[in-house]
């Protein structure tokens, strides 16, 4: 059983690292579909929320999918579709179809995202230690190697087009091997199908606002770190262009050594802990007017927030509801927040003529984490299951 379960590790870590590496390489051509397709600033921000509003619209149904086909079954095929979907945006022949193009990019991420986290809490079930953390860890460091292959691509001057096809290519390649190992997991025969599209149950929601706040503030971070290191903390615009960097991988580190503290000290005190060295570096961040305490802020918010989502994830499903129903929930609350958080920040900014002030409120979000982990205490103890091999199937826990 341990081997069968410690392959289905390896194989659902490799499916986040994939996950990530498809953002991540994106990410790196925009600036070439910008020239390609003579976009203007304006023309690619609102393109680039497509990919928020198609992940937010699909989410909800991936629970039905999950259902219907089977854990394995549902990870291979809604990350083929999340790989391939890569190579779409660099094809569109102008605005209209490259935002068709994004919204279909993020409800086909949105879904895979929903499938591959109810697989990550079953082996985490089966493992009976955490280890949701550090898969999100691997999801940050998937998106850091391919964003090194795609700042490559882009100063060797490749094609878009051939870049993020072949990378497609390649990605829905490994997917498919890495969903071999994957545990089958199926529904009881008397379980009911989740509706095709439903709200998210109400115990989804008070841990779907745990991460709300947490993203709010990783989402800020991360559009307007540079922004405010430059503009408000007076740094040079090299340091200001790194500060994402540095940024995305603090959380990639926390992330790969947070299940360590998550088995010393539980879920609940995790974040709670995190939580107090998220509003330590938001208290830094914002009366920073000099580049080393706003780096070490956000350094710090990087830290305290790193956890929190893959908690989440891992709460929901352990929660006693159907399991990638309280997923997909889960995901549909915290993930709007990434939609809301930029325009929210620039909102605030302007209004009042301070980012300071934007991230006061970035700051206070963060005390939700120290008031709200209590939601994240397990229904129920980890343990590990019946032995199954990645070929078997088995009963959704909880049912």
């Amino acid at each position: 059983m341990e081997q069968n379960v410690r392959r289905a590790r390896r194989a659902v870590a490799t499916v986040f690292a994939l996950h990530g590496a498809v953002a991540g390489t994106f990410a790196t051509r925009i600036p070439w579909i910008k020239d390609h397709l003579h976009l203007s600033t304006g023309e690619l921000g609102l393109a680039l929320v497509a990919p928020a509003i198609g992940s937010f619209l699909a989410m909800p149904l991936a629970g039905r999918v999950v259902h219907a086909r089977g854990h394995k079954a549902a990870v291979r095929l809604l990350l083929t579709l999340w790989c391939a979907s890569l190579a779409l945006p660099a094809l569109a022949p102008n605005l209209p179809v490259f935002a068709l193009s994004l919204l279909l990019f993020g409800a086909s991420a949105g879904m895979a995202d929903v499938a591959m986290n109810a697989q990550g809490v079953e082996v985490e079930r089966r493992y009976g230690r955490s280890i949701m953390s550090g898969l999100h860890g691997m999801w940050s460091v998937g998106g850091l190697l391919a964003s090194g292959i795609g700042v490559l691509a882009a100063a060797l001057g490749w094609d878009a087009r051939i870049h993020l096809g072949a990378m497609a290519a390649l990605l829905v390649g490994l997917g498919l091997l890495a969903c071999r190992g994957l545990l089958d997991v199926r529904p009881e025969p008397e379980e009911a199908a989740p509706p095709r599209f439903t709200l998210p149950p109400r115990s989804a929601l008070a841990i779907g606002l745990v991460g709300f706040c947490a993203v709010f503030a990783e989402g800020a971070s991360g559009d307007w770190s540079g922004v405010y290191l430059h503009g408000t903390a007076h740094s040079s615009a090299a340091l200001a262009a790194a500060s994402y960097t540095a940024f995305a991988a603090t959380m990639a580190l926390s992330r790969l050594t947070g299940d360590m503290a998550v088995r010393r000290l539980g879920p609940v005190l995790t974040v709670r802990l995190g939580g107090i060295v998220a509003l330590v570096g938001g208290l830094l961040i914002v009366p920073a007017r000099t580049p080393a305490p706003a780096i070490a802020g956000f350094a710090l918010l990087g830290i305290g927030i790193a956890v929190v989502v893959p908690l989440c994830f891992a709460a929901a499903g352990h929660s006693g509801e159907n399991p990638s129903r309280a997923i997909a929930g889960v995901a549909t609350v915290t993930y709007t927040s990434g939609l809301v958080a930029p325009a929210t920040v620039g909102t605030i900014a302007q209004a009042t003529g301070s980012l300071s002030v934007s991230f006061a409120v970035v700051t206070v979000l963060t005390a939700g984490l120290i008031a709200g982990a209590g939601v994240l205490a397990p229904a129920g103890r980890v343990i590990r299951g019946p032995e199954v091999t990645s070929g078997d199937t088995v009963g959704t826990p909880g049912n």
